[in-house]
């Protein structure tokens, strides 16, 4: 009678987001003793495991954005075949805005054991030191690149009451932070956390507004932006100046009028017809 093949295991593990030294104890006995180790970029792979003085004797293989869909099914091989499979990412908790959830959703699928080496979080150490409210947040990721796009995702968050977390690329925050003031209102506070954990940490808190002024002069490195969610007390200004500037807002980011008084009639309560009105009163939006 032959015994069963054995139960493989993907092991998702966190790696710094700065300091080598914040790299947990596990990660490095993972690395030493995992079968297949899939790395988002294995130069980077290699400068860790280097300056953790461990030496991987699984095989590497790279595993990212422009791959992660061909190489799950090869990776979901090894898992059926009884391999402890460890998945890391540049920093940070993989699939956590990197590659990782294919795998773990084909794991799931087949039955697989899939657990985690905890560690270093973006998302959550800017959370914790951005000075705002923690008991509920929400997690956003990447805004999209495009002014439209983004606008109007930014007008869907407007009434969320949670802290919101978002990733940024440096080159585009003030640009992102500037939308996000046009949204959620100058006044609303946030925190810009920059390069976290490393030599150059910066936290900038301070309201959108200020933040903007503050971006313009250029940012430097990993970006995470807090902010604020929607006071559960505070309702829309509903008279015609406000939303007209609503709309106009909006229009700004690249969203069509059409779809700017949808939006804004959405997050006013109001109908369709009597933002369309104000928009047109005296000549409407500039």
């Amino acid at each position: 009678m032959s015994s069963a093949e054995p139960d493989g295991v993907l092991v998702l593990a966190a790696t710094p987001i700065g300091r080598v030294a914040d790299a947990p104890p596990r990660l490095v006995d993972e690395l030493a003793t995992a079968e297949v180790i899939a790395a988002e970029d294995t130069r980077r792979l290699k400068r860790l495991t280097g300056e953790l003085g461990v030496t991987p004797t699984g095989r590497v293989v790279s595993y990212f954005e422009g791959n992660e869909q061909a190489r799950t099914p090869a990776l979901l091989d090894e898992l059926l075949a009884g391999r402890r499979v460890l998945l890391v990412t540049d920093a940070g908790m993989p699939s956590v805005s990197d590659p990782g959830y294919r795998l773990v959703a084909a794991a799931v699928e087949h039955d697989i054991l899939v657990t985690a080496v905890p560690g270093p979080s973006a998302v959550l150490t800017a959370l914790a030191v951005s000075g705002l409210p923690v008991d509920r947040f929400c997690f956003e990721g990447f805004l999209p690149r495009k002014a439209g796009e983004r606008g109007r995702r930014l007008a869907a968050l407007a009434s969320e009451e949670r802290t919101m977390v978002f990733f940024e690329a440096p080159h585009r925050t003030e640009t992102a932070l500037a939308a996000m003031r046009d949204a959620f209102g100058e006044d609303r506070p946030a925190a810009v956390c920059r390069e976290l954990t490393k030599t150059h940490e910066e936290v900038r808190r301070g309201p959108l507004g200020e933040l903007v002024a503050w971006a313009a002069e250029g940012v430097r490195g990993e970006v995470t932006i807090v902010v604020s969610g929607a006071s559960p007390t505070a309702a829309m200004d509903t008279d015609p100046a406000s939303l007209r500037a609503a709309v106009a807002a909006l229009e700004q980011d690249g969203t069509s009028r059409k779809e700017a008084i949808v939006e804004v009639a959405r997050r006013a309560g109001l109908p369709k017809r009597e933002v369309y009105d104000a928009v047109h009163r005296d000549g409407g939006v500039a």
